[in-house]
């Protein structure tokens, strides 16, 4: 596993550029976002659910956050921005624990619940933020949420594969690529390391084809589309610490309605190609 002092080095990086200048929109964040080619490829999962009927797509060449939006970078985007999120304003987020339920005081400073927080757990992914406070973050910085479609292509490449290093299972042969939950589905599992959230990069054996982090497991990520044929939903992609791996295909979708806080939820940022 990939050590939090590692890690933390280019976060700490974009945290002393806010610091100096919040107002420089997107220079903080261009040396976490990786280049990923585009081109076309087969989306989808013949083996999936109806809704992921395979179809070829093409994707533009585009950038994109090597990891999840971690803790210390959301913090360092509401101090910079005055930014309260839609969870903090309903006074209530969702929490996971075998079905969804609505919890008061859960929001991204508490995660879990009201008696929850995140102290030390700035490299860890930020959670309980909607798709509309994901797409606020984005665009302070001059970045936008990826569309499902480069999603898709970013965690799997043009090789079809199942999951985002290859096809087999995320724990086989005893060797752990994701932060999910019990292979029966679906329920938190400690036996990663981690009942609920890792910090990001944890599993580096799990990279995408282009480098990218936990693009399965660890949290749900948004995305910019709608999902198909419920318009007042957006596409959730990558499944998250709760979830069997069934749910961390490449291929698996999930929509929420844009509003909707969550404990499982978090994004990172995209971009076009410079």
């Amino acid at each position: 596993m990939i050590g939090a002092r590692t890690l933390l080095i280019p976060i700490a990086a974009a945290l002393a550029l806010l610091s100096a200048d919040p107002a420089r929109s997107g220079a903080p964040l261009e040396h976490l976002l990786l280049p990923i080619p585009g081109g076309r490829f087969t989306m989808g999962d013949a083996d999936g659910e109806a809704n992921e009927a395979p179809h070829s797509a093409v994707v533009r060449p585009f950038r994109m956050m090597r990891h999840e939006v971690t803790n210390g970078l959301f913090r360092a985007f509401v101090v910079a921005s005055g930014y309260v999120t839609d969870a903090e304003r309903s006074g209530s987020g969702y929490l996971w624990d075998g079905r969804w339920g609505r919890v008061e005081g859960a929001d991204w400073r508490h995660p879990f619940g009201p008696r929850s927080g995140i102290a030390g757990a700035d490299d860890h992914p930020v959670v309980q933020v909607s798709a509309r406070d994901a797409a606020r973050f984005c665009a302070w910085f001059g970045l936008r949420l990826p569309g499902e479609a480069e999603w898709e292509f970013a965690a799997r490449g043009t090789d079809g594969r199942r999951y985002p290093w290859g096809n087999a299972p995320p724990e086989r042969e005893g060797t752990r690529r994701a932060n999910f939950g019990t292979v029966a589905c679906c329920a938190p599992d400690a036996s990663d390391g981690y009942l609920r959230t890792a910090p990001v990069g944890s599993f580096p054996s799990g990279a995408s084809p282009f480098g990218l982090w936990d693009m399965a497991g660890n949290v749900w990520e948004w995305t910019a589309s709608a999902f198909p044929g419920r318009p007042e939903e957006v596409v959730l992609r990558g499944g998250g610490w709760g979830n069997n791996p069934y749910c961390l295909r490449t291929s698996y979708r999930h929509g929420n309605p844009p509003h909707i806080a969550l404990d499982m939820v978090g994004f990172r940022c995209a971009a076009d190609a410079e």
